[in-house]
Formats: structure tokens, sequence, C-alpha cells
């Protein structure tokens, strides 16, 4: 980033404008997080996207697959009530074996036998409902899996670069992005300031911004001053956060800046 101040290194107030930078406030470049080939790529270079708009889709067929057998588990109910329905069977049997045993009608033997059928029933219909967990537990897995292979924008921002299109073979190497994306709203505006200055600036100060294109005056708030001063050319950086709801502005262009005395 080369900027230079208009103000002369010894000059006691703050000059009127400043050379600047309005940079993007953030960019990232988009990568599969699995090997896959690439379904479609929603987006092209230019194109504005919102937060969590689908950007990327994988070819997921053999995942959807997977993904309607579990949910297709994990909503049977059939084992579930009937293992419900013989535990209550069993206890109805259980409950006439101890009045027939009272009245001495059945064998110590025969009550034993009634009360062991009611522990397998409960046994039986805890164990079902540790599958129904387990396969809703699995659904919710192959559904994380399917997720995976639809690629979602991180920030509201612009596509600025296209690397991969449909039918190409997405990796998650870092060296092989799919996408370029930059944040463009708000925007960063980098400013060198001389280092007899430092104190002046204030976080929370605004500042006038004149961009060369479109062209105007913008208002810009400081969010970062530098606490470290560059001994070798006497300079410290300061950062202003510039709104750009409706994208004018475009990030790399040179601006000046006006500070308040």
């Amino acid at each position: 980033m080369v900027l230079a101040s208009s103000a002369s290194a010894g000059a006691a107030e703050l000059a009127d404008e400043y050379d600047c930078l309005v940079e993007a406030r953030t960019t990232a470049e988009i990568r599969s997080p699995i090997e896959g080939l690439i379904e479609q790529v929603h987006v092209r270079r230019g194109d504005f996207v919102r937060k969590g708009q689908v950007v990327v889709t994988l070819e997921s067929g053999p995942e959807r697959a997977a993904l309607a057998l579990a949910r297709s588990k994990a909503t049977m109910k059939g084992p579930l009530e009937a293992s419900a329905s013989r535990l209550d069977f069993a206890v109805k049997k259980e409950q006439r074996a101890i009045e027939l045993y009272k009245q001495k009608f059945v064998s110590a033997g025969a009550l034993d036998e009634a009360r062991t059928q009611r522990e397998l029933a409960e046994s039986e219909l805890k164990e079902a409902r540790e599958n129904q967990k387990l396969n809703e537990l699995e659904m919710q897995r192959a559904e994380e899996v399917v997720k995976l292979r639809t690629i979602r924008s991180p920030f509201n921002g612009v596509v600025i670069e296209r690397y991969l299109s449909s039918g190409e073979f997405a990796t998650a190497n870092v060296k092989n992005p799919i996408l370029k994306l930059a944040e463009v709203d708000p925007l960063n505006v980098e400013v060198i300031l001389p280092a007899n200055l430092y104190g002046r600036i204030k976080v929370g100060a605004r500042a006038k911004v004149a961009p060369e294109a479109p062209g105007g005056e913008y208002t810009a708030v400081v969010v970062l001053v530098d606490r470290v001063i560059d001994a070798a050319s006497g300079t410290f950086g300061v950062r202003l956060e510039l709104p750009n709801a409706n994208q004018q502005i475009p990030a790399g262009a040179k601006c000046r800046v006006k500070f308040p005395k």
C-alpha cells in the first residue's frame, strides 16, 4: 500500500487532506470443505451475494440417498410402539400373577416367570428407545454431510474472482479455491499520517473521504489507530470505516481524507 501524507513531517496542525486508499473490509477465498464434483457455481464475477446465499453446490446423489434412508429409520415408530405394547402386556400379566399368587391359584414359579417377562419387556423398550436415538443421530450426521456439499457466502459482498466452473473437481486443498469474495460494505479506508500527529486522531473521530471514483465526499469513522510508529518513515497508520450500502464506491480506489482541525 503506497500512501503519502500531504502534510510535512514537521507540521504542527492537521493538514486539510491526506492521501488514502479504499480497501475491501474482508476478502475470502471460498473452497470446498470436502472433495467432490462441482454440480453448479451459482454466481459469476461481479455478482453481489448475501450472507448465507448458496454460491456453490457439489454433486450429492449418494449423500442425499443416505440421508433419506437415515430419515426413514429415524421416523419409524413401529419397533418402539411394539416394545411399549409388549411391556404394557407384561406389566398387566405380572399384576394378574401377583393377585393369583396371593390367592394361591398360581405357584411362585409362575409369578417369577411373569416378573421376568416384564423385566425383559422393559429391557426391549429401553433398547428400542436407544436405537431410535441412534437413528436420529445418524440422520443428523447425514444432514451435516449433505450440508457440506452446499457452500454458502460467509458475508455480504461481491464476487471478484471465479476459478472453477460446473463439472470441475473441487478439493479441500488451500491452493484450489473456487471463488474469491470481497466484503465491500462497509469499506476500510487506510491512511498514513506523520508521527507528530500521533494522539491527535482518536477512535470514533469522523472524517470526510473523497474517492477518485465515483467522486463526491463521504463520511467515515476512525476505527483503528496503530499503537506503533514506524521508526524508519516516522509515520503511523489509521483505519476508517466507510459505509457503502449501495456498493457505489469500489474497493481499491485511491482517495483523499479530511480530518477536522
